[in-house]
Formats: structure tokens, C-alpha cells, sequence
């Protein structure tokens, strides 16, 4: 099963819950490249508790953006923001806790703080959560806890979860199998760009798992799966080209450039 961990570490601009002049002033800086300024402005506001600009020092730090990169002052300032509620903020310290940075790796407390963000409804942290429960870090291994918080991620959008909650119900993981729902999923996460949901649901067209069986849906799946990076696609591909007529492949052919336009990985 693949589950890709999260990248966390990039300065994001919450929205101020009060407005403060020097804080737009350090976001307008830091938009205009002037890092001095932007530290300048927000790093006072964040020693007041100024729960924004908290999260952006940390997130400043974490990158080495206008300072030298120091992940425990930006796993400091996250914990400002977290411990005031900020879902990004908790969000950012739990992967500080998951990867070692700035603090000792503990995947308990990644845990407790992915936890926190999640039931904010924020969708990396379910998804993060959801991984966590997969594997039994930090947490007793439970596929079916796991099942549902990829599901609270997948219905707010989030690719990778899709993918994930569709192998589970493909699998029967956590989840009773169910094929149908599987394809609705792969679906989902494949017309978001996700290579690896592009082939998979490629591999239920061409087993008519769920789905009518149409192999040349399978070829367009296959191919557009395998230019977007997906390992296996690419002799998926090869296999079906075998058992299409030239009408056939050519019909395929052209649904490849269809998708291939429409469906690229989200960046």
C-alpha cells in the first residue's frame, strides 16, 4: 500500500483574526522578497502572541528564509501557534515530532498534535493520522480508525487519501471490500493527477472490477498513469495494447490525449 508522508515546512499566510497594520506590512515585505522586513515586522507581533505571525516565523526558521535554517526555533514558534489552536500550526509541529526536527522524534506526540489539527477538519492531519493508524506508529495499528480518517481527508479533496480509501476498499482493508466504491475513489484521486490511482484504475477497467470491463479506458488509464510516473504502468500499458485492433488502440490513442491534458498532478 502506498501512503506518501506529507512535506511540511512551507511559509503559509494564515489570515489575521485581528487586523494589524504591521502585520500585512510583513507579509506585503515578505511577498516582495525583503525577508529583514519581514522579520523586522512580524517577529515582535509574534512575541505577543500574535498567533499568525507566530506560525510564519516558525515557518521562516523552518525553511531558512532570511534567517539561518534552525528547526527547534521554528519548532518553538510552531508550538506558540499550536497551543493557541492554530490547525496548521499543530499540523507543522506533529511532522516537527514525526521527522526529528527541532525536536526528539516521537511519534506520540506527532500523534497528539496531527490529532488536534485533524479535528479541525484539517485534511493533511487526518491524512497524516490515517498513516499513523496504517502502520502503528505512535498508535496501536487500527486499519479500520485508519480507514476513517483517510475517508474525512478523501471527502475534502485530498489525493493521496482517495487513493488510499480506494485500495482499502479494493483490498477489503479496514473496510468491506467493496469495488464499486473503490473505482469511485480511484476516480476521484486519478482525475486529481494521481499517477498511482491512474493505473490502478486503469487495472479495474481492464479486470471490469466495479466497473464495465473496457480495455481501451484501461489503455488511456495505463498510459496516462505511466507518463505521469506511475512504475508499473507503462507494461500495464503494453499488455492491453496487445489485445486492442487498430481502430481500437487508435480510439484509445486519442482518449490518452484527452486525459493526459485534463488530468495532471495537482502542483
Amino acid at each position: 500500500m502506498r501512503i506518501a508522508q506529507a512535506v511540511f515546512g512551507c511559509v503559509a499566510f494564515a489570515v489575521a483574526s485581528v487586523a494589524n497594520a504591521g502585520y500585512y506590512e510583513g507579509l506585503m515585505a515578505y511577498q516582495s522578497g525583503d525577508y529583514k522586513a519581514t522579520l523586522a515586522e512580524m517577529v515582535p507581533l509574534a512575541d505577543q502572541g500574535h498567533i499568525s505571525a507566530q506560525y510564519i516565523v516558525g515557518g521562516m526558521y523552518f525553511e531558512g528564509i532570511g534567517v539561518p535554517q534552525d528547526y527547534t526555533e521554528a519548532a518553538r514558534w510552531r508550538r506558540k501557534a499550536a497551543e493557541q489552536g492554530m490547525a496548521e500550526a499543530q499540523l507543522s509541529l506533529g511532522a516537527n515530532y514525526e521527522e526529528g526536527k527541532g525536536v526528539p522524534q516521537d511519534y506520540k506526540e506527532a500523534v497528539k498534535w496531527y490529532q488536534l489539527a485533524a479535528e479541525q477538519g484539517n485534511a493533511a492531519a487526518q491524512y497524516n493520522l490515517g498513516v499513523k493508524y496504517e502502520y502503528g506508529k505512535g498508535v496501536p495499528q487500527d486499519h479500520k480508525e485508519a480507514a476513517k480518517w483517510f475517508q474525512w481527508a478523501a471527502e475534502q479533496g485530498h489525493a493521496t487519501s482517495q487513493f488510499n480509501l480506494a485500495l482499502k476498499y479494493e483490498l477489503g482493508k479496514g473496510l468491506p471490500k467493496d469495488y464499486e466504491e473503490a473505482v469511485k475513489w480511484y476516480r476521484k484521486a486519478a482525475e486529481q493527477g494521481d499517477a498511482d490511482a491512474q493505473n490502478s484504475l486503469g487495472a479495474m477497467y481492464a479486470q471490469g472490477l466495479g466497473i464495465t470491463q473496457d480495455q481501451q479506458e484501461a489503455y488511456a488509464w495505463f498510459s496516462v498513469a505511466a507518463k505521469n510516473g506511475a512504475l508499473s504502468a507503462g507494461k500495464n500499458r503494453d499488455i492491453t495494447a496487445k489485445h486492442l485492433s487498430a481502430d481500437q488502440l487508435a480510439q484509445g490513442q486519442a482518449l490518452v490525449k484527452q486525459y493526459f491534458k485534463s488530468y495532471q498532478p495537482k502542483r
